[in-house]
């Protein structure tokens, strides 16, 4: 049985900033903590064992590759604490309970399991029928429509320890704060100046992907980048994928986070299958977004950056072409900014290439 005690220990929290140290591109964070090193986890051990441990203010960023993406960081102490968590409260209860098909963030599945499970069903269903068809399934700002009591009451039917329970709450009502809110609307601002004050071709399309981003509303979304959240937000829709496999019956299903895909050989059926989504979304106070739909196999459709479509009998692979224009921005850049670095991110997109029939678009491509 796990209990709140279980994090209660220095070693577990040197253990876990030892991978927080090796995984942390930036390491100022990491300075300032190594500057009074022993204090900062005496001080993070006595929070968690005085029960009065409550999570920081965010620091808040922009990006803007592939578009533009609100970011938030943690403090050294935040992120410690979101690492004990997970490795030793959430990971060991919720993962077992996790569908295989549910492919995204846990260790050993990802990008490479959600394509091994989509040719192996794609493949598995062109032996059996002529044609089939995919629904393909979004759900509209997934992180920030997760909603608080919903994944509250789910929570404590997982976990008989109150003292979990307070910490979870803790961690996911941080987005409560309204000081995150006031820190996005400065940094859109910023940067709707910043870009105002160049000569940009697609200014106002710009300024409009800027103004459409989502912020944070009382008892409502995850913390977009702490640990806890990505764990949090693969478990929110476990229900959904038993919903999916054993009351509509489809043998064939695959979700990557809040992407996810049934395949079947009768249309209408899929259609009644998104009505029946659709509503059992509703108790989890989630929507579908307009990238929902249902394709023909023979046309294809997009999943986890590449394009799966059938040639007669034959699958074909190919890399999509949002996802080669990003590849190519990156190395660009990487080339002209980081010379060590680029022959090894570049080595690393073989292998994804390799996947598609696209594999040498890389060595083709002049980057």
């Amino acid at each position: 049985m796990i209990k709140y005690d279980d994090i209660l220990s220095i070693d577990k929290i040197i253990e876990v900033y030892k991978n927080i140290y090796s995984n942390t591109r930036h390491k100022e964070k990491l300075v300032r903590f190594e500057l009074a090193f022993s204090s900062n986890v005496v001080y993070i051990l006595n929070q968690l064992k005085n029960r009065n441990y409550r999570h920081s203010d965010y620091s808040v960023f922009l990006i803007n590759v592939p578009k533009y993406r609100i970011i938030m960081s943690e403090n050294m102490k935040d992120k410690i604490v979101n690492h004990l968590v997970s490795k030793y409260i959430l990971i060991p209860v919720l993962s077992p309970k996790l569908i295989d098909m549910n492919v995204a963030t846990r260790k050993g599945m990802g990008t490479k399991m959600g394509v091994y499970y989509t040719k192996k069903y794609i493949n598995k269903m062109k032996m059996n029928y002529d044609n089939f068809y995919v629904l393909k399934c979004d759900i509209s700002k997934y992180f920030y429509n997760i909603d608080h009591e919903v994944l509250f009451e789910k929570l404590s039917k997982e976990f008989d320890d109150e003292n979990i329970i307070n910490i979870l709450k803790n961690i996911i009502s941080s987005t409560d704060n309204p000081n995150i809110n006031r820190r996005i609307d400065n940094i859109i601002n910023t940067e709707i100046k910043k870009i105002e004050g160049k000569n940009i071709s697609d200014l106002e399309k710009k300024k409009i992907e800027l103004s459409r981003l989502p912020r944070y509303r009382k008892g409502v979304g995850l913390p977009i980048g702490n640990e806890t959240s990505q764990i949090l937000a693969v478990y929110y829709l476990n229900g959904l994928d038993h919903f999916i496999k054993e009351k509509l019956h489809i043998k064939c299903y695959i979700r990557y986070m809040d992407d996810f895909i049934l395949f079947h050989q009768d249309k209408d059926y899929l259609r009644f299958c998104l009505k029946e989504i659709e509503k059992y979304l509703t108790h989890l106070k989630l929507n579908l977004n307009r990238k929902t739909q249902i394709y023909d196999m023979k046309k294809g459709f997009n999943f986890l950056g590449y394009k799966f479509f059938l040639k007669g009998k034959k699958l074909i692979i190919i890399i999509n072409n949002q996802t080669k224009k990003r590849i190519k921005k990156k190395l660009r850049r990487l080339k002209k900014k980081d010379k060590f670095k680029y022959p090894l991110v570049r080595a690393s997109y073989k292998g994804y290439f390799m996947k598609a029939h696209t594999g040498n678009f890389i060595f083709k491509a002049k980057i």
